[in-house]
């Protein structure tokens, strides 16, 4: 049970199989086993030892999962560094897990001065890129044309396999671990719901930092089959490569699929290779879901929910998505618990509440994270009794079907990306006008939800919603920077002194059914 086996299998079966694609450039997996191996080498001639955490700030591309794969066949840890984060937030990463390489694509060289100037432990670069390394940089593919290939490791089971930070409830993201077994489980899990297409190809566009894009990656080599990757998204590259490619299966959160369906071109592409389009990471607007329905008639439409500790929570199957099924609002909900997975709505004692009634949603199964990275307090609050508890709230019909209706933690999701109040809040704070402040999530008709902050000055003291803004994008990226914000004389504090925030989200939300969006 670990995870390069599925290479070793690709290599004895399929070896002259295409595996990755990108921009017109095609590898066996003979020619990406090989490289990857080699790749392995030249991570252990850098410093990279059993356990030693690897980094890799990059757009998507092929190189992207030889480095990942690369770091486990040499026995290594990946953390994959989410490509929006301020230099900052990237060093806090590096140095949270003692990173000690970090890769690098030409997008990001940038950065590099300013993150090797700030680290703790100033990490090893290498320049992933077709062109010449820049001063100071390992040049990834003259590691790879020098190195000797290895042998594989073989690290599985219970040894840790990457480091996933998402946005921390404390003010500062956590590393969210998950083993080989975990990972391994959660995408046969995940594979059982849903079974792979054969002869499919599987195209990624959403980051692969993202625990959704990485799982989706796993299942493909898990299944033996092609990768075609996109750098990012960008709708019209998007239908050209679907058409070019033939693409079968892809997965877009709900902003890019509005994006895909509403672009000029959409009409004119030939988009029949597609059978299944997944999405997730946020709710769907139901507008949006009935227009994709009826300009992509025939793709089967699955939704998914899952976290950065549990990639597979429960999952919502084209069945739902039929005309009976809408009827009875199916495919508005989260579907049902995915195979393996054990799921509770419960009270705030930790007991189940009946069904209809909205609780808070646990999780139990193999593939839930062992914990965060150095954080034993946040690791005792989310794991208790052998279960995860989500922090998102919900109810549950008699069918088990789970309808998402609130969030229990204090976080926002815009567009996709997980943003924690705490973490802004902690950046707000910093400026000297500001005497006091609140971050919650308002409803946004493009990202689902923004951030939306208040806040108290200080006596005597001025600031624009501008400077505040300014302020915020010097600590942290600029998808958790207040979009809108709001000055007020006093707050709405309780009787031990803290801020109401239910009041602040309540005139946001009027008229709304639920309290997330």
């Amino acid at each position: 049970m670990y995870l390069t086996k599925t290479l070793h299998r690709a290599l004895q079966q399929t070896p002259d199989q295409v595996v990755t694609i990108f921009r017109g450039r095609r590898r066996t997996y003979r020619e990406f086993c090989d490289r990857v191996a080699r790749l392995a080498g030249a991570l252990r001639a850098s410093g990279m030892k059993p356990g030693e955490r690897v980094g890799i700030l990059a757009l998507n591309s092929d190189r992207y999962l030889e480095y990942t794969m690369a770091v486990w066949w040499g026995g290594g840890v990946l953390n994959p560094v989410n490509i929006r984060w301020s230099v900052p937030e990237v060093v806090y990463s590096l140095d949270d897990c003692d990173t000690g390489i970090l890769v690098l694509d030409d997008q990001f060289v940038h950065m590099a001065h300013g993150i090797r100037a700030a680290a703790r432990r100033p990490p090893v670069l290498i320049h992933a890129s077709d062109g010449e390394a820049p001063q100071g940089m390992l040049s990834y593919e003259q590691l790879i044309a020098q190195a000797a290939p290895v042998d594989d490791a073989g690290r599985g089971r219970e040894d840790l396999a990457i480091v996933m930070y998402t946005g921390g409830t404390t003010g500062f993201p956590k590393g969210v671990m998950q083993t080989h077994a975990s990972l391994w489980s959660g995408c046969i899990q995940r594979m059982a719901d849903t079974p792979p297409l054969r002869g499919g190809k599987t195209l990624h566009v959403n980051p692969l930092f993202h625990i959704a894009s990485m799982a989706r990656a796993l299942n493909q080599f898990i299944a033996g089959e092609t990768h075609v990757i996109m750098p990012m998204f960008e709708p019209r590259e998007l239908l050209e490569t679907i058409e070019r490619e033939q693409i079968t299966e892809l997965a877009l959160v709900p902003t890019m699929i509005q994006a895909l369906i509403s672009h000029p071109d959409f009409e004119a592409s030939d988009l029949s290779s597609v059978r299944r389009l997944g999405y997730g990471a946020s709710p769907i607007n139901a507008a949006v879901l009935e227009q994709t329905m009826a300009k992509l008639p025939g793709v089967d439409l699955t939704h998914s929910y899952g976290l950065t500790e549990s990639m597979v929570v429960s999952s919502n199957p084209p069945e739902n998505h039929g005309e009976a099924a809408r009827q009875r609002g199916l495919h508005l909900s989260a579907g049902r618990a995915g195979i393996g997975v054990e799921l509770k709505i419960v009270d705030a004692d930790g007991k189940e509440v009946p069904r209809g009634s909205v609780g808070e949603i646990i999780v139990r199964s193999d593939g839930v994270t062992r914990g965060y990275w150095n954080k034993p307090e946040e690791t005792a609050r989310a794991l208790r009794g052998g279960w995860l508890y989500t922090g998102d709230g919900a109810y549950m019909d008699e069918g088990g079907c789970l309808f998402i209706v609130d969030r229990i933690k204090d976080m926002i999701v815009s567009g996709g990306e997980n943003v924690y109040s705490a973490e802004v809040e902690n950046v707000l704070g910093r400026h000297p006008a500001v005497a006091m402040c609140a971050v919650i999530g308002v409803p946004h008709e493009t990202w689902g939800e923004a951030v939306h902050a208040v806040v108290v000055l200080k006596a005597g003291m001025q600031a624009t919603e501008d400077d505040i803004r300014a302020h915020c994008r010097g600590f942290i990226a600029g998808y958790k920077c207040p979009k809108t914000v709001e000055f007020r004389d006093q707050m709405p504090l309780s009787g031990a002194g803290k801020v109401l925030k239910r009041d602040l989200r309540t005139q946001q939300w009027q008229g709304k059914t639920r309290a997330v969006n």
